[in-house]
């Protein structure tokens, strides 16, 4: 693998004027998606919802998410990061104004129907997110940068959690309860207006050289070309490592919303933990720290000690996830819990990140990378549903303690699914495509 490019100071700062915009966007989604995880006891007490009930309203969400991101990655692929960051914003800001508003005005009837459909509609908007910010990401970054890099961006996601957790904790605590709602609708919407001035597709756009990646389409000669069916099942569904890594994100989907989506709960019904307490703040705090702490160390593992290879640190990864939630499902005190929920989050979320965000540039390329990321994310989201739906039954029916150890077998098949990719990079499992004739060129052409 070739080593990192010197880059000079302007390619840098206009790189970050990039991916710092982007990243800032992606947690303000994160406040306007999760507002529904820290609004969950006041929604099933309102509405007199038990477990199952809210389950409905999240796997809508999740499942609208994993077809979303499915269908929309070969999409961001063809028309590109930019527009697909934009398309996201507006929905996402438009979604969570409209169920802030319907709440202000006393909305009291079919609340379970319709938070799943509007629920749903703002997780559609959100699958552009991921897949937009990693089509952008993939020209601007070597494959020997993307590691650290993908720590850093990880920092940013991370910010979306402390907004979304801790800050919407704050908000249910000393602001009508639908501002979890208004509020993040107001941060995305200014968010949108920042990168639609400053967000460019490629380095060519703001008047740099083309960078060679050293990714799985470095030096193809149809690179730029526009994705197409043809090509996604030459380079993608016949690509054994990117199926084993879709498996993988299986499970990583049903570990982090698994612990995502009931923490709230658990803490609560358990601990008598509530919104806007210290220790709810430890919890939700820590879920920040843990994702900074746990991006950086993997993304620096995975480019230091491994060369740059993503499975080797995932698999590391996926074994402390067994670990810290076995804690977690024993943990002695109020105290205890809260700090476990963060320092699982450290795993869970560097495990999920060079997963999703990283491996996805580096084996889908530059030119496929929306859709190796949507495939990536769809199957997470699609494990994520069933934490909703039958996690939540579950948990009515067993209780909590049985929580953690529903979880931890999605841990330890992922940490397996890591071993059959040990040494695989990006040049190592290369799908080599047939150059087309010159014929055949001029006739797809016409």
């Amino acid at each position: 693998m070739s080593a990192a490019p010197i880059h000079s100071p302007e390619y840098r700062r206009r790189r970050f004027q990039n991916w710092f915009p982007l990243g800032v966007t992606y947690a303000t989604f994160y406040m306007a998606r999760y507002n529904l995880n820290v609004a969950s006891t006041e929604l099933m007490t309102r509405f007199h919802l038990d477990k199952a009930h809210f389950g409905i309203i999240a796997t809508a969400g999740f499942w609208t998410y994993a077809a979303g991101v499915i269908f929309n990655g070969p999409m961001a692929d063809r028309f590109g990061g930019k527009k697909a960051i934009l398309i996201a914003a507006i929905g996402t800001a438009v979604m969570n104004a409209v169920i802030g508003l319907l709440f202000l005005n006393g909305w009291a009837t079919k609340v379970l129907v319709g938070m799943s459909l509007l629920y749903a509609v703002n997780q559609y908007f959100q699958s552009f997110g991921a897949l937009s910010i990693v089509k952008v990401n993939a020209p601007w970054f070597h494959v020997r940068e993307r590691g650290v890099f993908g720590g850093i961006f990880g920092i940013m996601i991370s910010c979306g959690y402390f907004l979304a957790m801790t800050v919407g904790g704050w908000i249910l605590g000393s602001l009508p309860w639908y501002c979890v709602f208004l509020i993040p609708s107001a941060a995305v919407a200014v968010m949108y207006a920042v990168d639609r001035a400053l967000v460019c597709d490629r380095p060519s756009q703001a008047g740099f050289p083309e960078l060679d990646t050293g990714d799985a389409t470095s030096g193809d000669a149809d690179k730029d070309e526009p994705v197409d069916m043809a090509y996604l099942v030459k380079r993608v569904f016949s690509n054994k490592v990117i199926l084993t890594l879709i498996a993988a994100e299986f499970c990583t989907g049903f570990v982090r919303q698994g612990l995502m989506l009931w923490f709230v709960p658990f803490l609560k019904e358990v601990w008598h933990v509530d919104h806007g307490t210290t220790l709810f703040s430890v919890a939700t705090s820590g879920i920040t720290v843990g994702g900074i702490v746990g991006g950086l160390l993997c993304g620096w593992m995975s480019d230091r000690v491994f060369q740059s290879r993503r499975p080797p640190v995932a698999f590391v990864f996926y074994m402390c996830q067994i670990g810290s939630l076995i804690w977690l499902g024993h943990a002695g005190s109020a105290r205890m819990a809260s700090f476990l929920i963060g320092f699982n989050c450290c795993w869970i979320f560097g495990v999920h990140g060079m997963l999703s965000g990283t491996a996805s540039m580096d084996f889908g390329g530059t030119k496929a990378a929306a859709t190796v990321a949507g495939l990536l994310d769809g199957v997470q989201y699609l494990a994520s549903g069933l934490t909703g739906v039958v996690l939540g039954a579950m948990l009515d029916k067993y209780g909590w303690g049985a929580w953690t150890l529903m979880i931890v077998p999605f841990s330890a098949i992922g940490g397996i699914l890591m071993l059959t990719l040990w040494n695989a990079t990006p040049a190592n499992t290369k799908v080599k495509l047939a150059a087309p004739e010159p014929g055949q060129r001029e006739a797809v052409a016409a």
